[in-house]
This record gives structure tokens, sequence and C-alpha cells, in this order.
């Protein structure tokens, strides 16, 4: 039989549901929640999954949600087609060639050097490398975007083959490199003498950086969206021919457009191989051999060379038309990135370059580099001169569509199907092409 209540009963009742209900709305928004897109899998998906947990549990007023999108590519054109939709998240992780595509998403981004000064939050540009400050930054010195998986290309070596093909130091020069090969072959590596990653990062872009040379006008776009290629010069032509000759007997063998060849590395294949420096944990979780990350190889004859490589890797990039609110949510996210004592640990623990100065000089001070030399090589690149107009970095619109069109003319010149001049010429001329469609759509 139900009990009768009490008219103080009742009141009481009442009154605890209101507390519940008043405290219902005020428990929901105790949080602004920050929304952060990206393309990383396996163990880097791990580290910012971390990050994120690690910030969430720093403090009680933001909540970082992570969401993968796929690839680089497929991450940036979700980015987009979210903005237009009027539902972008608050950062995206945007791979560095598609910078010039940010820029040129009106009203898409949120400048993070602007970000922070309007969240009141301390940001120096000049406390990151120079390398990365110049990539993400306007001709006026403005950064866009906030560093993050930065890294450089590095010429992995394969010790313990070396030294089955009597080659007692690791080679310098690209002209050591070919002679190395050829030992190599001779020694029993005789499908792959060395190969290269990324080949047109690593035979164009960072060729060009590395010796110093220009690959396009404008800074190579840094300085301007009208840009014109000039990659077609005499070193890059030669280091072309060179490639198509020694492709012939495999002392050289083409490994594809992108990283899906670093495998050969590993497996024991290629001996050498010029790939990103972010391969470190491929190759420390695969190799069964003796290894080393060196610097990437130069011709003695180009005055200067070797000069400075250039970065890859991504940045992260605020999206635009957000509340004030999760603006200094996003900014004091980017703070705790920015910690010298976090980024010394994630460049220790995940590979990624310390994107600070001071990150750098803390993990440097602690011997970390004596004992693992390999993990300093593309800092070493990165800061070995300061970086000039032609090895500021890149800022090419569709560079995605380019890179597959250079590819292709590489691939026909290792065919012989073209000379190295042609196809390079050919290159740079469909580049031009692809640039000034960039222009029209850019500038409506």
């Amino acid at each position: 039989m139900m009990r009768k209540q009490t008219r103080n009963g009742l009141m009481a009742s009442a009154c605890v549901a209101g507390l519940f209900l008043a405290a219902a709305p005020m428990a929901a928004q105790a949080q602004t929640e920050i929304q952060w897109w990206h393309a990383m899998t396996g163990a880097n998906n791990d580290v910012i999954n971390k990050l994120a947990d690690d910030f969430n549990a720093s403090q009680t007023d933001y909540k970082v949600v992570v969401s993968y999108k796929g690839s680089y590519p497929d991450t940036l054109n979700a980015g987009i087609a979210a903005f237009r939709a009027g539902n972008a998240p608050h950062i995206i992780q945007v791979f560095e060639v598609g910078t010039a595509t940010m820029m040129a998403a009106k009203g898409a981004i949120k400048p993070v050097q602007e970000l922070m000064k309007e969240a009141g939050e301390t940001f120096d540009p000049q406390s990151y490398l120079p390398a990365i400050t110049g990539y993400y930054s306007t001709a006026k010195g403005e950064m866009l975007s906030f560093p993050f998986n930065s890294s450089s290309m590095v010429m992995w070596v394969n010790k313990d083959a070396l030294k089955k093909a009597n080659i007692t130091d690791i080679p310098k020069t690209w002209p050591d490199v070919f002679e190395a090969a050829k030992k190599l072959k001779t020694a029993g590596y005789a499908t792959c003498g060395f190969s290269t990653g990324w080949t047109t990062w690593a035979n164009i872009e960072q060729l060009s950086a590395w010796h110093n040379l220009p690959l396009a006008t404008k800074a190579n776009g840094l300085d301007g969206f009208d840009t014109v290629l000039t990659f077609n010069g005499p070193v890059q032509v030669r280091h072309l021919q060179n490639l198509v000759e020694l492709q012939k007997d495999k002392t050289f063998d083409y490994s594809g457009r992108t990283s899906t060849g670093e495998g050969r590395f590993t497996s024991g294949e290629c001996p050498i191989f010029l790939t990103s420096s972010g391969f470190f944990g491929n190759v420390k979780a695969n190799a069964k051999f003796d290894y080393a990350a060196a610097p990437m190889p130069y011709y003695p004859d180009v005055a200067g060379a070797p000069q400075n490589s250039i970065i890859g890797g991504a940045s992260l990039w605020v999206m635009g038309g957000k509340k004030s609110d999760e603006y200094k949510g996003v900014a004091k996210f980017l703070t705790f990135l920015s910690d010298t004592d976090r980024q010394a640990k994630l460049h220790i623990d995940s590979g990624y370059l310390p994107i600070t100065k001071a990150a750098y000089a803390k993990v440097k001070a602690s011997g970390f580099y004596q004992q693992n030399p390999d993990r300093e090589t593309p800092l070493l690149e990165l800061t070995h001169k300061t970086p000039t107009d032609n090895s500021r970095g890149l800022r090419f619109g569709n560079m995605v569509q380019m890179r597959d069109d250079w590819s292709e003319e590489i691939e026909a010149a290792l065919a012989g199907k073209k000379s190295a001049q042609q196809a390079l010429d050919d290159a740079v001329a469909r580049g031009n092409q692809t640039l000034r469609q960039f222009e029209r759509t850019a500038n409506r």
C-alpha cells in the first residue's frame, strides 16, 4: 500500500529535485570541448591520444576530443569540407605541403600568432627552430600554424651490409653513395644498391634545398602565390641522369612515389635508403641489423653545399569561426604542447623533432644524443646553416597533384622514355600550369 507523503516531505523532495536540475546544466557547461582532427595511425595515434588525455587531466575547463580522419590528404579535404558546411573542428592536422591550400581557404583559418595574442597566452615565434618557423610563417613573419610532428629527410644505412662490402665509412657525397652502392651489389645486394622514399621530396625538393638551389621564384612560393618553378637546372638534371644510368643495373632501384617502399630497407634488401627521419620507429622495431641515420649526401662541386634541409611532417591549424572561450581553450592547449619538458619527452619517446630551441637544448644537455646520435641527425641538417630563400621551405598550391605529376616525369626518365632534361622541363611546365590553376581558384 502506497505511503502518504507529508507536505514537508513533498517540499524536501522538490528542493532535492531542484538542486539536481540546477546542477545538471552547470555540469554540462563545466568543460568546453575542443575538437582535434588528425591523420596519425599506429604508435603515432597513441601519442596524440596521450597528449589529449594529459591535457584533459591537467585542468577542468576544457576537454580535447581527438578524431582520426584518414590520410593526410583525406584529413585536409575533410577539414575544408567541414568548414564550408559550418561544422569544422577547432584544430586540424595538415601535412606541410598543404600549407598553401590552407592559406588560400579564405576565412577558414585563425592564424596561430593572432590566436595566442588574443587569448593572452605567451607566444614567441623566435622560440621555435628557424627552419620550422620559416615554413609556417608569412613573408612578414606572422606564424600561421602551430608546428607539431616535424621531421626531415635522412639517409638510412645498413651498417652490417657496409661491413660485408668492405666499406669502412658511411658515404657523405653522392659520388660516394654511387660507389658504395656498386660495391654493395657485388657483395650480394643485387636488386637494390640504394633507393629513396618520397621520390620528389628526395630528388627534387630536398636535393634543391640541400644545395641551396631554387625550386621556384619568390622564395619557393613563401613570398607569394604567383611563383614560377625553376628546378630544371643543371644540378637537378645531372642528379636525375645519374639515377637513370644507375637504374639500368639496379645500383639504384626506384621504390615508388611515397613511403610504400620503406620496407625494402628494414627487410635488408636496400642497404642505403633516403627517407623521413620519422621512419625511426619502424626501423627500431623491424631492422635486424646495425643501422645509422646519416645526413643526406651532396655533390661536392656545388658551391656552398650542403646548405640546410627542409621540414616534413605536419602542423596544427586552428579553424576560423569559433567562439572566444573555445579559442582560449585552443590557445591553452597549444601552450601545453609547447612546454619544454613535454617537447623534450615527446621527442625522445616518439621520434618527432623537438620544435623549440629550449627543448632541443635540454635533450642535448642531457647527453641523449651522445648515446643516440641518429636522433640528432635531422636536427643537425635543419640547423646546419641559416635558411636562405632557397632552403626555408616551399609553399605551392595543389602540391599533392604536382608531386604526382613530377613523379610521373621521373618515372618516364627512369624507364628511358624521356631524357632527364626533358623530364624535368615537362615537370616544371606541368607544375606551372597547376599553379596558375590554383591561383585562379584561390582568388575567386
